[in-house]
């Protein structure tokens, strides 16, 4: 009694105990959503502890948090195609001109369908996903408003409809409406940034004159020179500007920005100098454009030098606060002279200013130092300098030369044979999401082009391979030259038993209809003698490259080297009889057999004493006329058991030789 007594005192005890503990952790979870100071109190209190509790504030997510931390767990697949061309498998490409035919393919059909869809809007209302994607969804591309208002210019400025946004303003300003500045100064910036025509279907927002350094012609050269349109003499823009009742800071920013970006680089600086008659000051956006246009109105490079000067002053006195594009524009100006003091100079007062450099601040600093003309091999201190402050950064994109970093980099690194700094800054591709500055696929092709043949040059096969496969198809399809880099590498480290397992790449690739690609497999493999187990792989792989020349209706034709060295492979294989189909084969396509060829030939046939096979060779020797004749008519003569008629024929062959002598 007394035990069992005890038994159920524990019990109760027990369940006491964990009624108490799930109570508290019930009042802890109850209390997550109060403010942290009641939070801590509260579970002092439940808890009975002096010990504070810290519980976190609550944090919000966004939409692509749980796919981005999915995406962190997995890496890339070196094996898996492009992730562009995942959509499709059967279409995937095998070499980079078929890649650039199904992105380009791609791009096209995404734009006709959306010509369709914003064409004929009324055929595309029914939206089928959820939840609501706008960018699927038509865009909004027909004038709703007829009459004449400002809602109506509103919605044309919107729509950005240049030549209907003008006229709009015309009928405004003859009905006598009065309408806003900033409305103006809206209709201005529209104006300027497309020069005064209706912008191309798809065509983005442009840079307005802060970085268009591809404009470097003087005014007056035509549009199919430059490539872009020129300012066109009192346009609308000017004609607007000069009616308005008020003219701002704003008003004279888009004239002048507009100016500089379709080339009148002289009324640029007009339009300045009528701004600051009228007591207005610039913002950094008309000095950054003014800078642009500095090396274009002046003739001499100090010339050039001393404006830009007297506009940083300028900007200085008018308490106008840089930017890293008003640097970015400083450091343009500096790329055609030689001034690297000067170069530095800029670079340390922009990080004096706490502003922070961007790719494209140290793609112009190495354009600058490493130009095409005057750079010393072997000199990198200044690349190397930029890596180490790089090194394990994150960028994003803020000018459009950021693209151009990482492929003048690699550039510099192969021209220097530099494969250290390669390592490092490929290095930096790989941190955050910096992979996506090495622009479009044409750039990433010849940044991975540049960095493979690099590789190819410098390093031994093992790790040439472990790149290979790396790089290989997942991120760089190789070009021609890339191939043959590859192959004077496997050459170099005689590592020659790969070339088999290469050529399906190579054909795969699209390259095994290229002459002198092939070629230059088939002397690699002829030139010596292997091991029996490779050689009968350089076989096989010399009568799979015969199948692409027998196609009837393929690219290769057949040339001295390629018979030659497929029939000298097959014989140091010892298939004699694949080989003299070979031999064959050089008369009716009009090529001669070599000497070297004919001994090789023969000694194959004494291997296995063959005398009939020996004759025939002889035979086939004397219709090329081949000057080897006599001293193959001479060996057979005495290395092989003839018959009779065999003995004739040789003696006859060597009177008729002796005739032609």
């Amino acid at each position: 009694m007394a035990s069992s007594c005890v038994h159920v005192g524990r019990q109760i005890h027990k369940t006491g105990r964990i009624f108490q503990r799930g109570a508290r952790d019930i009042l802890q979870r109850r209390y997550v959503g109060l403010g942290s100071a009641a939070c801590q109190q509260s579970a002092a209190e439940v808890s009975g502890s002096a010990e504070e509790i810290v519980i976190p504030r609550k944090k919000t997510w966004n939409k692509e948090t749980v796919l981005q931390a999915l995406a962190a767990t997995v890496n890339r697949d070196p094996t898996a195609s492009n992730y562009v061309l995942q959509d499709d498998s059967y279409l995937i490409p095998n070499s980079y001109a078929q890649f650039k035919l199904f992105t380009l393919s791609k791009e096209s059909g995404r734009n006709t369908a959306k010509y369709f869809i914003n064409t004929y809007p009324k055929y595309f209302q029914k939206d089928f996903a959820e939840p609501h994607i706008p960018c699927l969804m038509p865009e909004t591309l027909e004038l709703e408003i007829e009459e004449v208002s400002e809602a109506a210019l509103i919605e044309r400025i919107q729509l950005r409809k240049v030549k209907a946004a003008v006229d709009m303003y015309d009928q405004l300003q003859q009905s006598g409406t009065p309408l806003s500045v900033d409305l103006t100064n809206d209709l201005l910036d529209l104006i300027c940034l497309y020069g005064d025509q209706d912008p191309a279907p798809e065509q983005g927002s442009d840079y307005m004159g802060e970085d268009q350094e591809d404009v470097k012609k003087k005014e007056g050269i035509p549009q199919r020179d430059s490539g872009i349109s020129r300012w066109r003499e009192n346009n609308n823009a000017e004609r607007i500007f000069h009616i308005m009742p008020e003219r701002t800071r704003r008003s004279y920013g888009a004239l002048i920005r507009g100016m500089v970006k379709y080339g009148a680089y002289s009324k640029a600086f007009d339009m300045y100098t009528d701004m600051l008659n009228n007591r207005l000051t610039a913002d950094v956006h008309i000095f950054n454009a003014l800078i642009t246009a500095a090396p274009e109105v002046r003739e001499q490079i100090q010339e050039k030098w001393e404006l830009v000067l007297n506009l940083l002053k300028q900007m200085a006195k008018q308490d106008v606060k840089p930017n890293l594009l008003t640097f970015h524009a400083v450091l343009r100006c500096l790329r055609r002279s030689r001034h690297l003091a000067k170069v530095f100079s800029v670079f340390n007062e922009m990080k004096a200013l706490g502003i922070a450099p961007s790719l494209a601040t140290y793609n112009l600093i190495l354009g600058i130092v490493y130009k095409q003309a005057s750079f010393a091999k072997g000199h990198t201190e200044i690349l190397e300098k930029v890596l180490d402050e790089i090194s394990g950064k994150s960028f994003t994109p803020q000018d459009p030369d950021d693209v151009k970093f990482f492929i003048n980099a690699m550039r510099i690194c192969q021209e220097a044979k530099d494969i250290e700094l390669a390592y490092k800054l490929h290095s930096v591709v790989g941190v955050g999401e910096n992979w996506k500055l090495l622009g479009e696929s044409y750039f990433q092709n010849i940044y991975y082009w540049r960095f493979f043949s690099l590789l190819c040059m410098m390093e031994n096969i093992d790790v040439v391979l472990k790149w290979y496969k790396e790089l290989i198809p997942s991120l760089y399809y190789p070009t021609a030259q890339g191939m043959r880099d590859f192959l004077q590498a496997l050459d170099t480290d005689n590592r020659l038993d790969l070339i088999p397992q290469i050529w399906k790449d190579i054909k795969q690739m699209g390259y095994g209809n290229m002459s002198d690609m092939v070629e230059e497999i088939l002397s690699l493999m002829a030139r010596e003698k292997q091991s029996p187990e490779v050689q009968q792989a350089f076989a096989d792989c010399a009568l799979d490259i015969k199948g692409l020349y027998m196609t009837q209706s393929g690219p290769l034709t057949w040339s001295g080297i390629s018979l030659r060295c497929i029939t000298s492979i097959l014989l140091a294989a010892e298939r004699t009889q694949q080989a003299w189909e070979m031999l064959n084969l050089f008369k009716p396509n009009n090529r001669v057999p070599p000497e070297s060829l004919m001994n090789d030939f023969l000694a194959s046939i004494k291997a296995s004493n063959k005398a009939q096979q020996a004759v025939e060779l002889v035979q086939i020797s004397a219709s090329f006329c081949l000057p080897v004749t006599p001293s193959l008519i001479e060996r057979v003569q005495q290395e092989f058991e003839l018959t009779e008629e065999q003995r004739n024929v040789l003696t006859d062959l060597e009177s008729s030789a002796d005739m032609s002598d």
